[in-house]
């Protein structure tokens, strides 16, 4: 392995293993560069019509069998393949820093509860109760008006932006164009909503999502372009924007919300005919996924996030029950900041 390639690798390794004090990662990171890189790829991926990171994804796989097939046809079976393991180690490398300085260090930023007023005191199981029921009578209310409106990206930006303006950001976010992506099926099969590109900061979407569904995935994604890593935070940002946004809005991180919360009665005797359909339906798409796949896939993910320091793995999707119920909340239904 050359000097530079011994550079890369020890470099990621020192990357991954040295602590950042969160307070620099947010000032100097999540506050200046990621927000000045971020208004430059994410307009430059919205031009693009097909999703760039499939671009990079088809590379990556015909790159590395070439490098194979190269490999092993130049040095035979073992020498080939231990050449193939030292570059797919310095690759690996490579990428990991690059996706540090692209999005990833965003993990590393003080966490959202210790810049808005959060009363731990807040969180009961009565509380939780409200949250569940107030989901339930939304949905009641916004069933017709929600189904007969489209999802409006304008109006949905502009929520977007309110919100994180008044969680303190100094600037806005250039919002991503929702996208399929080719990892369509697959997303369908491990039941998987969205994703962000973490190299060309895009907004990727599922395919068979409905239309109820889309602006809070929409925007729990764009909540990850304004830097928000942890799973947990880019809800709390997602449900504060449908909250405060239109029928359509709202009653989609109503809908969602019932995937964390419970009313104290059954749904079936809670909710209306329309909103259980809706919920039905979404039942029956998971149904038809792929159990085995969908295991993996999350025990990856949940690695994936703890090697990233976020502790609960794939649990920090819940916690954002805990972020709304324990925060502080001004007269307009907005976080008090510290």
């Amino acid at each position: 392995m050359k000097r530079g390639a011994i550079a890369i690798v020890v470099c990621a390794a020192l990357a991954a293993l040295l602590p950042l004090p969160a307070g620099s990662v947010e000032r100097w990171y999540s506050t200046l560069a990621y927000p000045a890189l971020q208004n430059v790829l994410t307009p430059i991926s919205n031009v693009v019509p097909f999703a760039i990171f499939d671009a990079l994804l088809v590379s990556a796989i015909c790159a590395a069998a070439i490098a194979g097939y190269r490999s092993i046809g130049r040095l035979g079976w073992r020498r080939g393949a231990l050449r193939l393991a030292s570059l797919a180690i310095v690759a690996s490398a490579g990428i990991y820093l690059v996706f540090l300085a692209a999005w990833g260090l965003n993990y590393r930023r003080v966490p959202i509860v210790e810049k808005i007023v959060f009363e731990p005191s807040r969180i009961s199981h009565a509380a939780a109760l409200n949250l569940a029921d107030t989901s339930v009578a939304t949905l009641n209310r916004l069933y017709a008006p929600a189904h007969a409106s489209a999802l409006s990206l304008d109006a949905l930006a502009s929520s977007f932006d309110d919100v994180v303006r008044r969680l303190g950001h100094q600037r806005g976010i250039a919002h991503g164009r929702p996208k399929e992506t080719l990892l369509g099926g697959y997303f369908h099969e491990i039941s998987v909503a969205g994703m962000t590109d973490p190299f060309f900061l895009e907004t990727l979407v599922a395919p068979d999502l409905f239309e109820v569904e889309r602006p809070f995935v929409i925007a729990h994604e764009w909540a990850h372009l304004a830097g928000y890593a942890d799973e947990s935070e880019a809800n709390f940002v997602a449900w504060l924007t449908c909250r405060h946004g239109d029928a359509l809005a709202q009653y989609s991180a109503a809908l969602l919300m019932l995937g964390y919360v419970e009313p104290g009665r059954p749904l079936r005797d809670a909710l209306d005919l329309g909103p259980r359909i809706d919920l039905w339906a979404m039942h029956y798409r998971y149904a038809r996924t792929n159990e085995t796949l969908r295991f993996a896939a999350q025990r990856g993910y949940d690695t994936y996030l703890k090697a990233n320091r976020v502790e609960k793995g794939v649990e920090s999707y819940d916690a954002v029950v805990q972020l709304i119920l324990g925060a502080a909340m001004d007269g307009a239904g907005y976080p008090l900041r510290r």
